[in-house]
C-alpha cells in the first residue's frame, strides 16, 4: 500500500508540475480571451471537471450576467468558451460555419466510445464526417425511407398504448410514463437500426446496455483528461467504463453479424435498415470499409440520439398537457376535427393539417430543450468574435436553454404558451434550423445541426397526437405537476410525470 501511495503521489506531482509549467510558460500566449472567473491555476482547472452539467449551467448563468455573452473556462488543460447570445451563435455557427464546425480532439475514454472519433457526432470536420452524415441523411433519414417506416411507428404506438392501458387498469393509480416512453422509442429505433422486430427481452437487453452507459456518462468525463494520472487515480472507474463498453459491444456486434448473415442469405425485409447502409461504406481518408467497432459506435449513436432525447421531449410535452388541461383540450379538439369521430389513430398525412399540434411541440422544445448545451464545437483557426480571440482548437459551446428563454424574443419565456407560434391566419411558420435567425436551437444550428431533427419532429407529433386522441391525461389529486429539472444524459423531470390515464369514449 505504501509503495502504491508513493507512486500515486509522484505521478500526481509530475502531472501538476507539467500543467504548472504549461500555464506559466505557454508555447504560445493567448491574448484577449473572453473573460472568465477568477481561478487558482491548476486547482480551479481540475475542480471544473467535477461539476455536473446542471451545476455548471447555473454557474455560467451567473458568469454571463456579470461578464457578458462570452465566458472562458479551463477544463483541465483545455480552453472552453461558452456563448449565451443568440446573435453571436448565429455569427459563429451560420455565418462562420466552416470555422466553427470541427470537434475537439477526444480524450482516451471518448476515443474508445466513438471508435477513434468515427461517428457523426465526434468526427472531425472533413471527408469522413461528410460521408457518415450523408449516408445517414440520404439513406435511412431520406423522406421516402422515413415514410416506409410508418408501419413501424404504428406497431410501436400499439405497444405503447397497450402498456399504458394495462398499467392504468391494473393499479388504478397514476402511471409513471417515462419508462414506457423510453421503451417505445427503443422498439422503434432498434427496428430502424437492425431491420427486425426483436422480442421484448432482446429490446430490453439493448436498452439496458445503452442506458447503463448513458447514466454513467457523467462519471466518465474526468477519464478524458490526463490519462497517465486518471488511469491510476480512477482505476476502478476505468475498469467499470471498459466493462460497460464491452457489454455494449457484445450485444450490438451480435445483432450486426446477424443482420449481415441475413443480408448475405437474401433479405426478406423490404425496408433498408441503418446497419445495411454501413456494411459496404468505404471511408474516404483511409480507403477501407467501416469495421465492426465503428459500426457499434454508429449504431449506438443512432439509438441514443433517437430514443433518449425524443422520450425526454415527449415526457416534457405530456407533462405540460397535464399541467394545463385547457391546452390539452384545445389540442384534442383540433385532432378530432381532422380525423373525425370514431378514429382510432392519427395518420401521418393528417399531422400536416394540425398547426396547433406543431405549436405544442415547438413550445415544448423551446421551454424544455432535452439538451441545455450542444455537443462542443472546435474552431479550425484563430478567429475574433465580438472583439475577443477564440484560439485555434478551443472548444466552443452554446447555452441552448438560455436562448430559448430570452425575454427579448419571447414574452413570458418561462410560460407554456403554444399560441405564440400560431400566426394570425392560424398557420405555424417557424424555421427551427436557424438559417436566417436564431430564436431557439434545440437541435443545434449550422453544419453540425442534428441530422435527425425532421425524424424527431415527426415522432413527437405522431405520438403526442395519438396519445391525446386515445387518452385523457389528468394530474394526480392535488398535484400541480412539478416541472423541476434534473441533469442525466438529457435534462429530465426531477420528479417523473405521474398521470391518471383514461381511454376516451369514441
Amino acid at each position: 500500500m505504501e509503495i502504491w501511495f508513493i507512486i500515486l503521489v509522484t505521478l500526481s506531482m509530475a502531472a501538476l508540475l507539467k500543467a504548472l509549467i504549461n500555464l506559466l510558460i505557454p508555447k504560445k500566449l493567448v491574448h484577449n480571451l473572453p473573460p472568465g472567473p477568477f481561478t487558482i491555476p491548476i486547482i480551479s482547472n481540475i475542480l471544473w471537471l467535477f461539476k455536473s452539467g446542471q451545476d455548471l449551467e447555473l454557474i455560467l448563468q451567473s458568469l454571463h450576467a456579470k461578464l457578458g455573452p462570452l465566458v472562458t473556462l479551463h477544463f483541465g488543460p483545455r480552453i472552453a468558451i461558452f456563448v449565451s447570445d443568440r446573435g453571436l451563435a448565429y455569427q459563429t455557427l451560420v455565418q462562420n460555419g466552416a470555422v466553427f464546425s470541427d470537434r475537439p480532439e477526444a480524450g482516451p475514454a471518448g476515443r474508445i466510445v466513438s471508435s477513434n472519433q468515427h461517428n457523426i457526432n465526434s468526427a472531425a470536420y472533413g471527408p469522413t464526417w461528410r460521408l457518415l452524415r450523408r449516408n445517414l441523411t440520404a439513406q435511412i433519414l431520406h423522406p421516402s425511407r422515413v415514410k416506409a417506416y410508418s408501419h413501424a411507428r404504428s406497431w410501436v404506438l400499439n405497444i405503447l398504448m397497450d402498456r399504458l392501458k394495462s398499467e392504468a387498469a391494473k393499479s388504478g393509480k397514476p402511471v409513471i410514463v417515462m419508462d414506457h416512453f423510453r421503451y417505445g422509442m427503443f422498439c422503434l429505433l432498434v427496428l430502424m437500426c437492425f431491420g427486425d422486430k426483436l422480442n421484448e427481452n432482446e429490446i430490453k437487453e439493448i436498452q439496458d446496455v445503452e442506458l447503463r452507459f448513458l447514466f454513467n456518462s457523467s462519471k466518465l468525463q474526468v477519464l478524458n483528461f490526463w490519462p497517465s494520472v486518471t488511469k491510476i487515480v480512477f482505476h476502478k472507474r476505468w475498469q467499470e467504463f471498459l466493462k460497460l463498453q464491452q457489454d455494449k459491444e457484445t450485444v450490438l456486434v451480435r445483432l450486426i453479424r446477424a443482420r449481415k448473415k441475413a443480408k448475405e442469405g437474401g433479405l426478406r425485409d423490404v425496408v433498408l435498415s441503418y446497419v445495411d447502409t454501413l456494411m459496404d461504406l468505404e471511408l474516404p481518408e483511409e480507403r477501407r470499409k467501416v469495421n465492426e467497432k465503428e459500426m457499434v459506435s454508429l449504431c449506438s449513436e443512432f439509438l441514443i440520439a433517437g430514443t433518449d432525447t425524443t422520450s425526454t421531449a415527449l415526457q416534457w410535452v405530456m407533462a405540460n398537457l397535464v399541467k394545463y388541461p385547457h391546452v390539452q383540450e384545445k389540442l384534442f379538439m383540433e385532432i378530432k376535427g381532422v380525423v373525425g369521430d370514431g378514429a382510432m389513430e392519427v395518420g401521418e398525412d393528417e399531422l400536416q393539417r394540425m398547426p396547433y399540434l406543431k405549436a405544442v411541440i415547438l413550445e415544448g422544445l423551446r421551454r424544455h430543450p432535452p439538451g441545455h448545451f450542444v455537443v462542443p464545437h472546435a474552431v479550425t483557426e484563430e478567429v475574433v468574435i465580438d472583439k475577443y480571440v477564440i484560439p485555434k482548437n478551443a472548444a466552443v459551446n452554446f447555452m441552448v436553454a438560455e436562448m430559448g428563454w430570452d425575454p427579448k424574443v419571447w414574452e413570458d419565456p418561462m410560460g407554456f404558451k403554444p399560441e405564440r407560434f400560431v400566426s394570425s391566419n392560424g398557420e405555424v411558420v417557424f424555421d427551427i434550423t436557424g438559417s436566417k435567425e436564431i430564436k431557439m436551437m434545440p437541435f443545434g444550428v449550422g453544419r453540425r445541426m442534428c441530422p435527425g431533427f425532421g425524424l424527431a419532429m415527426l415522432h413527437l407529433e405522431y405520438f403526442v397526437a395519438n396519445l391525446v386522441l386515445n387518452f385523457e391525461w389528468k394530474a394526480k389529486d392535488g398535484d400541480d405537476v412539478d416541472l423541476s429539472e434534473k441533469q442525466e444524459f438529457t435534462m429530465v423531470m426531477k420528479n417523473p410525470l405521474q398521470a391518471y390515464i383514461s381511454p376516451r369514449s369514441k
